[in-house]
């Protein structure tokens, strides 16, 4: 497996933040056409969320595209299971709300951006810049992140 989107909780409910049948046909193309496969959890909690970065390890992941939905700020156990993480990452934040949700990590260690946009723009946006770390950016499939 290539690429993994790991998202949190939403705020607002007690299950899996959804990502819309849609958006994640055009993420799968997206990784298709660079020769990746893309793969999706969502979690319901905290620490299902720092299950799925751990799991990571074993799994031969080499991107993580990781929104910590509710979960940000973050808590000291989700800290030092992003701190722990050998897997590149990053964070992505769909700010669909009147204020941008808060970055959890600090521009170093294995973060190599953090990206915030309107609902399905930061996804695109993200994998955008996940294919061009993989060496994948002239597969030639144009990325439109615009509405």
């Amino acid at each position: 497996m290539s690429i993994v989107i790991l998202r949190g909780p939403e705020a607002h409910y007690a299950q899996a933040a959804r990502v819309p049948d849609a958006v994640r046909a055009r993420l799968a193309e997206c990784a298709a056409d660079a020769g990746k496969t893309i793969a999706l959890r969502s979690c319901r909690s905290e620490a299902e969320l720092v299950d799925g970065l751990c799991g990571l390890r074993a799994s031969g992941v080499e991107l993580l595209l990781f929104d910590p939905g509710a979960c940000a700020p973050a808590s000291e156990r989700l800290r030092r299971a992003l701190n722990a993480l050998d897997t590149p990452y990053i964070e992505v934040h769909d700010d669909d709300m009147d204020a941008p949700e808060p970055s959890l990590a600090p521009r170093d260690g294995a973060c190599l951006a953090q990206v915030h946009g309107y609902a399905a723009q930061s996804y695109t946006l993200a994998l955008a810049i996940a294919l061009e770390h993989l060496g994948c950016a002239e597969c030639g499939h144009g990325v439109h992140v615009g509405t």
